[in-house]
């Protein structure tokens, strides 16, 4: 089994999205201990922003170009197709998902390659398999006491979607600007969460593919 971490904070490591991440892995370690995890730690402008060739092999039939970012985007698409497992470690920015990984979407979301176009609109090409999604956030966007919109998950749940990525599965740590006492609670509610989901052998007992 191959578990493929992609984290995007630019605090990386100290970072409450990747912290919690870890214990996603660590719950899947569990069934399969001998499992590959395979990092890609996108938080400090690891990627370049698309490139005129690439922008334009999107619009026509064209192959993208072997250099430049059309290349970055096959590596990143084929660590994506050899996993059994994506876990995404991701804060909320601005109610939305950080550049980052926007910019790691923006490769690996690619037409022909992973998405093609019909007469019903969008076709993921990518087997399917379980997306782990660690979120932090700075304020609550859910349950009570939520103060601000979510365009991140429902975002996520769209175009991971359109690659062919639809078993998705969210755990969250908010309101961490709150405080330690606020952040201490966060983590307890989705370490409680994690332990409910794994235990009831929703997700990550077997890879989906």
């Amino acid at each position: 089994m191959n578990i493929l971490h992609v984290s995007c904070s630019p605090r990386g490591r100290a970072s409450e999205s990747h912290r919690l991440s870890q214990e996603v892995i660590a719950h899947l370690l569990k069934s399969r201990p001998a499992a590959k995890v395979v990092e890609r730690l996108l938080g400090e402008g690891a990627l370049l922003r698309i490139d005129e060739d690439y922008a334009l092999s999107q619009q026509s039939s064209a192959d993208a170009s072997k250099a430049g970012t059309a290349a970055t985007s096959e590596e990143l698409i084929k660590e994506l197709e050899q996993s059994d497992c994506l876990v995404i470690a991701t804060p909320m920015h601005n109610y939305t998902v950080p550049a980052a990984l926007k910019l790691w979407i923006d490769h690996v979301a690619r037409v022909r390659r992973t998405f093609d176009v019909g007469p019903n609109g969008k076709v993921g090409l990518l087997c399917d398999r379980p997306v782990f999604v660690a979120v932090a956030s700075g304020g609550r966007f859910s349950g009570e006491g939520s103060r601000q919109p979510d365009f991140l998950t429902p975002y996520l749940k769209a175009i991971l979607g359109m690659i062919g990525l639809r078993d998705v599965s969210f755990f969250c740590v908010e309101g961490v600007a709150s405080g330690p006492a606020a952040v201490a609670g966060a983590r307890a509610q989705a370490r409680l969460a994690l332990q409910h989901h794994f235990a009831a052998g929703l997700r990550g007992s077997a890879p989906s593919r």
